[in-house]
């Protein structure tokens, strides 16, 4: 249960009188009715308020049902209409037989000035004020403020339009010592005689809710009219009792706030545990702490070893740039060191974290080449074929979304550009997003339905030497702790981030031994799929 729902449910009670016990003692409020009603009559003759055109009277029959008389109709059973009982101190009866709502005058924002005559603009109600005030933010000129109609102490302020139907017709009172004008838009209920602050409340209870959205007219601009509001049966506690509801619901309002507070944060820790603890895994895993490690696997040295015949096989052939920058890590004396052309540097401080002794760290570099991506011209486009170009805006969130805004080259194109297609087991990634804001560096990897994309400019490729790396590689570049050493090279302007392919090849990658990797990607398979679960 949320604050908000906590909070209704103590809102309904009370509508229903049972939040607080009855006390016999009590006025009842059929008494306290007669008396509203005369003092309405008064206000009519005296001229402040308008007389109704047809003035209801909702009574208990011989047979304890609730009839309501309207004008001179003869009576009618409205038994049907009540929603719950109520207690037999309590009466129901209409908004509009409890003094009278009365519309407010457009004040303009261009008319407001620092200080003045107080005044309540619509939007305010929804932005400013809560279940009361006492003063206000907004205030207009003298000769403004002559022309506006004014409300007062005990007064309920409600708004005619809104966004949305369960806003509509939110209702604030006044608690303040001065008059007060009303803007546009908005309606105040005066004379009605009762504890405002019940009023209050019971406007913004569940019922009263339910009732202002069946009445409520409009889509984008929701409308509600003051004859409308007038029409809804409330029910009406004796005055005591009125305050006893009141006090009882303010001393709830304090601990609602801190179980909505609490409600909240465990709300955020929920929402935010999922992707806590997937961090938490592929932590572990990179570490090598998710599986144990086996001494009958094949070396990492070995791995290394054809990796690196096949990185020169590759060179040969002219299918693969040397590099330039080639290095070659190893330990000596309990340190690591990497041997750059004729000098040998200790490393050390340059790794993240430690990795298990038959564990190697390796630049990406030595693990893939990369492939930039083409500048495809737009000219180029076509309106489909089988051949589509991944954008940035298709890699999101670690997954390929050929449905947005997908666009297609020919097939005389594609085989001009066969260099930038996708190939099963390649790593797409990339390159440009928000700076500081890690939005982008998504990897993907490809699977054979993905074989007939290309990839565009600021989109990479990452081809493994050996494919089996292709898996380990994936989510060894998701680790925080990985991505963490990748964004340490982010450059951009204020607001766009870029991540080149040379510093991205930098990147330390811890290795384990081939069978490992296996045994790790499948646990990393089975948790995640389970995280997804919660």
């Amino acid at each position: 249960m949320t604050g908000q729902q906590l909070k209704n449910s103590i809102l309904q009670m009370a509508v229903q009188g049972k939040l607080v016990p009855q006390d016999p003692n009590d006025e009842p409020a059929s008494v306290l009715l007669a008396r509203i009603r005369k003092e309405k009559e008064e206000l009519i003759k005296a001229g402040k308020i308008k007389k109704e055109k047809n003035p209801s009277y909702i009574f208990r029959g011989a047979d304890n049902l609730p009839y309501e008389k309207v004008g001179k109709n003869e009576p009618v059973c409205i038994a049907d209409e009540v929603p719950f009982e109520i207690p037999d101190s309590w009466e129901w009866v209409r908004i509009k037989n409890l003094g009278a709502i009365i519309r407010g005058s457009g004040i303009k924002r261009n008319e407001t000035v620092e200080s003045g005559f107080p005044c309540v603009r619509y939007g305010e109600i929804y932005t400013t004020y809560n279940t009361s005030f006492t003063s206000t933010v907004s205030f207009i000129p003298e000769e403004i403020n002559e022309k506006c109609k004014h409300f007062s102490y005990g007064d309920i302020l409600m708004t005619l339009t809104g966004e949305n139907k369960p806003d509509i017709a939110k209702a604030v009172a006044c608690l303040g010592e001065k008059p007060v004008a009303a803007g546009g838009d908005l309606a105040f209920w005066t004379a009605h005689g009762m504890n405002p602050l019940y009023l209050a409340y019971l406007l913004a209870s569940p019922y009263v809710i339910s009732r202002k959205v069946e009445l409520a007219t409009g889509d984008i601009i929701v409308h509600i009219s003051g004859d409308k509001i007038g029409s809804i049966l409330i029910p009406i506690p004796p005055l005591n009792e009125q305050m006893r509801i009141v006090e009882k619901i303010q001393e709830t309002e304090c601990q609602i706030r801190q179980y909505s507070e609490k409600e909240q944060e465990l709300t955020t820790l929920h929402k935010a545990f999922p992707e806590t603890l997937k961090k938490s895994i592929l932590l572990q895993a990179v570490q090598g702490k998710l599986v144990e490690q086996d001494p009958t696997d094949e070396p990492t040295e070995i791995l290394l070893e054809r990796i690196r015949a096949k990185k020169q096989r590759l060179v040969k052939e002219g299918k693969v740039k040397k590099n330039k920058h080639e290095s070659i890590i190893f330990r000596r004396d309990n340190s690591h060191y990497e041997k750059r052309g004729s000098e040998e540097v200790c490393i050390d401080d340059e790794f993240p974290f430690e990795v298990p002794k038959n564990w190697q760290w390796i630049r990406l570099s030595d693990l893939v080449h990369f492939i930039g991506g083409y500048a495809y011209k737009s000219e180029t486009f076509i309106e489909t074929s089988e051949y589509q170009v991944l954008r940035l805006g298709n890699i999101k969130n670690d997954k390929i979304k050929y449905s947005t805004k997908p666009v297609f080259i020919s097939k005389e194109l594609s085989q001009k550009t066969v260099d930038y297609q996708c190939k099963t087991n390649d790593i797409l990634l990339t390159m440009t997003g928000t700076r500081l804001k890690r939005d982008y560096f998504y990897t993907v990897l490809v699977s054979e339905k993905d074989k007939n994309c290309f990839i565009n400019q600021r989109v990479g490729c990452l081809r493994s030497y050996l494919p089996s790396l292709s898996r380990w590689l994936i989510w060894t570049l998701k680790s925080e702790a990985i991505l963490s050493q990748v964004f340490q090279h982010e450059t951009g302007t204020a607001n766009q981030g870029n991540l080149g392919a040379e510093n991205i090849m930098k990147t330390f990658i811890p290795l384990p031994p081939l069978d490992e990797q296996e045994r790790i990607c499948n646990v990393i398979d089975r948790l995640l799929r389970a995280v997804d679960t919660l």
